[in-house]
C-alpha cells in the first residue's frame, strides 16, 4: 500500500507578490514553468526559494559526481520511493 500526502499548491495567480516572485525565480528555462516539486512549498515562498537553492547546489554545484550520475541517483531514489514525479 502506498500512502500519498496531499498538499494544496497555491497557483501563482492566487498568491501575493512574494509568492509570485518566488514562482518567477523557479521557472525552468526549458519548460517555461516552475517545477511541480517546488509548488508544494507555495504556502511558504521562502521555503520554495531555499528548496530551489538546495536543488541547484545538489545538481549543479561542485561535486566529484558528473551531472548524469546525479540524475541517475535521483531516478533510482524516485523509483525506490515509488515516486511518480
Amino acid at each position: 500500500m502506498v500512502n500519498k500526502a496531499w498538499v494544496r499548491i497555491i497557483p501563482a495567480e492566487e498568491g501575493d507578490d512574494t509568492l509570485q516572485r518566488a514562482y518567477a525565480a523557479c521557472v525552468d528555462p526549458q519548460t517555461g514553468e516552475p517545477a511541480h516539486i517546488l509548488g508544494v512549498q507555495s504556502a511558504n515562498p521562502q521555503a520554495m526559494l531555499d528548496h530551489l537553492a538546495l536543488y541547484r547546489t545538489l545538481m549543479y554545484g561542485p561535486s566529484p559526481l558528473k551531472r548524469r550520475q546525479r540524475e541517475m541517483i535521483a531516478l533510482v531514489v524516485s523509483s525506490v520511493n515509488a515516486c511518480v514525479y
